[in-house]
């Protein structure tokens, strides 16, 4: 049990999870990513520059597809026909499959092209320009679909499954379920092995499956009754198996429901019933699964960063264009300055989130071990910028924009379900901050508890326990700093930033100075708040944000100085400049507002607020409501979903639903879709 898990002032279901969260990450890696750095003030110059680029052969290589891609998407790619059919054709799949796109990053040997996280970002990113759903199709296949069997996979699965999921079939991952979301941990799914050993038997329910009703393979999460080697008890573990929609129990019982957005995209509901699992399509060992889960989440998060910022720089141009002619009272929409200031928000938002996303991809292809951080951020900054950058330019394009032939209403509707997917963003706003801040947190718990007063010990007790402690000079070395900082305002000096181009000197000062302030007052609220820190989320989000905007500050930074080392000149060189620094002073008004809010905010008034609506709200009949198909508490008492006329996308047995939306009963049916 960790330090963390064994506070005093939190409940017993809040300990549960800090302990189920921990065991799903598994050991601290041995040496701390760039982002856990700054929570401890420091500033690893060593992991950002230079920034990392590709190289010159891995480069041209993907602009030769790039340049394919792009006269594809320009002149035959059907971006209207698909979200209007919600249904991306077969010849499109087949398009991107003969160029190579769907087989990117699998090695050549079995029939990919062999190139980095990088340049599939690249794919990603123009691929984004122009067609959400087919960005999310293409990362889904290969972003988490089949990045299982490329990580885990034995030889013989490589062999196997690879060269099928390069050149002719999709992939999906099943993790999600009908109760299970961003509590990946949490799978209902279970398998267990027969008693020859032979086979794994697997039940259970899959939902959000991305092109699970269309794959030719699966990677499908599932609960394993294991023996624990350490204690000898038995425990659920997850474990990852490949799984093949033509194995006897697999029931497509859903190919997709009609959505807001990215309306290309199918996501299935399977269920497994007795499904009989060769022992070989084990991937990587039993108990193992949501290692290998949140492995391939690390890439999954970069490639829809990658389709946002596709589709944000399109509207920010577009948008652009669109305030450079259109006229009103005689004048451009540009001349105003309420429309510059979007126009320059827009700019510098889309430069941050350039910056910060091949900046991640980079660490991703030198196989940097702590990154889960930083993947996580890109996902949250990413898709929160991108939204911004939409939303702004549908205001800019005004009724337009709203309408459907203009495009953009497309993109503003597409791009919505990134704040949502891949980890909702309160949930990786409360991750970043724990698992970022874990080790510096965990000190200052060690020091409070070797030194501190505990209530629940006598006098003597703790007199004893705090004068032993304090003739640890290796504890006094850790807790005097601490003290001077807690109780007398004595700050750590700020990092130096030393490998940066002299004309950015005074960015990186005021870098510095915000890397300084962040650990301080991440210390600071922990005093304020103690144990209920834990609980607090309000609280942990605006420290998670600052963290997140020092990182995309980092990442612009250093690609700023990547771009003067080079030479670069030009009217779009002069864009970055000024993108760049408006970027600093935006990023850095919303760290100061954070941290003003840390102290004075209206957390007390929210929860009374939230508190006497949910009383409210609960005096309201569930029938007049739509409730949650797997409501522990409601189930089957919500409103009656309306499908009649949204259009329906069943499997080979039609199920209906129930008045949760739940399957309630079944019959023979072909497919209408």
């Amino acid at each position: 049990m960790s330090l963390l898990s064994r506070l005093k002032g939190i409940s017993a279901q809040d300990r549960r999870m800090i302990e189920d969260i921990e065991a799903m990450l598994g050991p601290e890696p041995e040496e701390m990513g760039f982002m856990k750095n700054l929570f401890w003030g420091r500033f690893r110059e060593d992991l950002v520059f230079p920034y990392p680029e590709e190289s010159k052969e891995e480069r041209e290589k993907c602009d030769a597809l790039l340049a394919e891609l792009e006269a594809y998407l320009k002149n035959e790619h059907p971006s209207i026909l698909i979200d209007q059919e919600q249904y991306i054709p077969d010849w499109v799949l087949e398009r991107l499959f003969e160029m190579g796109v769907m087989g990117l990053t699998i090695p050549e040997e079995y029939g990919g092209l062999g190139l980095g996280v990088t340049s599939y970002n690249r794919v990603l990113e123009l691929i984004g320009r122009y067609c959400a759903s087919t960005a999310v199709v293409v990362s889904a296949h290969q972003s988490i679909g089949c990045k299982a069997i490329m990580l885990f996979g034995t030889e013989e699965q490589k062999r196997k499954y690879l060269p099928i999921v390069a050149r002719e079939k999709l992939a999906a991952f099943c993790l999600s379920e009908p109760n299970v979301g961003s509590d990946a941990a949490g799978q209902q799914t279970r398998c267990e092995l027969s008693e020859d050993g032979t086979y794994y038997i697997l039940n259970g329910e899959k939902k959000w499956s991305t092109s699970g009703a269309l794959a030719g393979v699966l990677t499908v999460m599932a609960k394993q009754r294991l023996k624990n080697p350490k204690t000898g008890k038995e425990e659920d573990r997850v474990t990852a198996l490949i799984v093949t929609p033509d194995m006897e129990g697999v029931d497509v019982f859903e190919k997709n429901r009609s959505k807001a957005g990215i309306r290309g995209t199918w996501q299935a509901r399977i269920r497994f019933t007795n499904v009989k699992v060769p022992r070989e399509n084990l991937l990587y060992k039993e108990g193992k699964g949501l290692n290998v889960a949140l492995s391939c989440l690390n890439y999954g998060r970069c490639t829809l960063s990658a389709g946002v910022l596709g589709g944000a720089t399109w509207a920010m141009e577009q948008s652009t264009k669109w305030a450079q002619t259109r006229y009103q009272f005689d004048r451009p929409l540009a001349d105003f300055e309420a429309v510059q200031q979007k126009i320059a928000k827009m700019a510098a938002l889309t430069y941050g989130m350039r910056a910060m996303l091949y900046m991640v991809t980079g660490m991703l292809d030198r196989q940097d071990k702590d990154i889960m951080v930083e993947t996580a951020t890109a996902k949250v900054f990413c898709s929160q910028m991108g939204w911004e950058v939409i939303d702004e330019a549908m205001q800019i394009m005004g009724g337009e924009g709203y309408m459907t032939e203009n495009e953009l209403e497309r993109v503003w509707r597409d791009n919505r379900i990134h704040r949502i997917v891949e980890g909702a963003n309160e949930v990786m706003q409360s991750f970043v901050f724990a698992y970022g801040g874990k080790q510096l947190a965990e000190q200052m718990l060690a020091i409070k508890q070797a030194l501190g007063w505990d209530r629940d010990q006598s006098p003597v007790e703790n007199l004893q326990r705090i004068v032993s402690n304090a003739l640890n000079p290796r504890l006094l070395k850790r807790a005097l700093p601490l003290a001077a900082e807690l109780f007398l305002g004595i700050r750590p000096e700020a990092p130096r930033i030393r490998r940066v181009h002299p004309s950015l000197r005074p960015w990186a000062d005021r870098l510095a100075r915000l890397v300084q302030q962040h650990a301080h007052y991440f210390k600071l609220v922990s005093k304020w708040e103690g144990d209920a820190i834990v609980t607090r989320q309000a609280q942990q989000a605006r420290l998670a944000d600052n963290a997140m905007y020092l990182f995309a500050l980092s990442a612009a930074l250093s690609d700023m100085d990547r771009q003067l080392r080079k030479g670069a000149s030009g009217v779009a060189f002069e864009k970055d400049r000024a993108a760049f620094e408006h970027l600093f002073d935006l990023l850095e008004i919303r760290i100061q507002q954070n941290l003003g809010l840390l102290r004075r905010n209206g957390d007390e008034s929210m929860r009374r607020a939230a508190q006497a609506t949910l009383r409210y709200v609960d005096t309201l009949p569930n029938r007049d409501y739509y409730i949650h198909e797997a409501s522990p508490v409601a189930k089957g008492t919500g409103k009656p979903v309306q499908k009649e006329h949204i259009k329906q996308f069943p499997g080979d047995r039609y199920v209906t639903a129930g008045g949760d939306g739940a399957p309630a009963e079944s019959s023979t049916a072909r497919s209408e879709a």
